[in-house]
């Protein structure tokens, strides 16, 4: 649990403490606006910004009764992150498995490459997509489930 938040947590240390050294140089305008950048790349990098995230059995579970995606994914990974927010309110759709929240879902990711835990992966009907592009996913969210979403 502590993983996904280390990227952010550092984020938040070290822009406070560039911000209060601004501060004591003199320049508090400065450093309170370094402090709300950092912020905002905390605030991206969380697990906050992605859905809430299921179990590895539980997603492949409901991907089978409602046909939706499955998205294995980290908090950290800019690819994950440029995925989510291609996606937009449509991400809500997917069933998002944290690999360094399930050992399932991290275990999953490595069998689908080549022993690597290489995220973004989507599983669509059953077959990993490594990396797969965002409007493609997109594409998959339109289809009625079915062999016509295999690549």
């Amino acid at each position: 649990m502590t993983r996904t938040w280390i990227l952010s947590m550092v984020l938040v240390v070290s822009g406070s403490l560039l911000a209060v050294t601004l501060v004591v140089r003199g320049a508090p305008g400065t450093g309170f606006a370094l402090l709300v950048v950092f912020a905002l790349l905390a605030g991206l990098h969380s697990p906050l910004v992605f859905p809430r995230p299921t179990g590895a059995a539980e997603a492949r579970c409901r991907s089978a009764a409602d046909g939706r995606p499955i998205v294995y994914w980290r908090a950290g990974c800019t690819y994950c992150l440029r995925l989510r927010i291609r996606l937009g309110r449509s991400a809500r759709q997917l069933h998002w498995v944290d690999i360094w929240g399930d050992p399932a879902g991290a275990a999953a990711v490595r069998a689908a490459a080549d022993g690597n835990e290489t995220v973004p992966t989507v599983v669509v009907a059953g077959r990993p997509h490594v990396n797969p592009d965002p409007g493609w996913v997109r594409e998959q969210l339109a289809r009625p489930p079915g062999p016509s979403q295999h690549r």
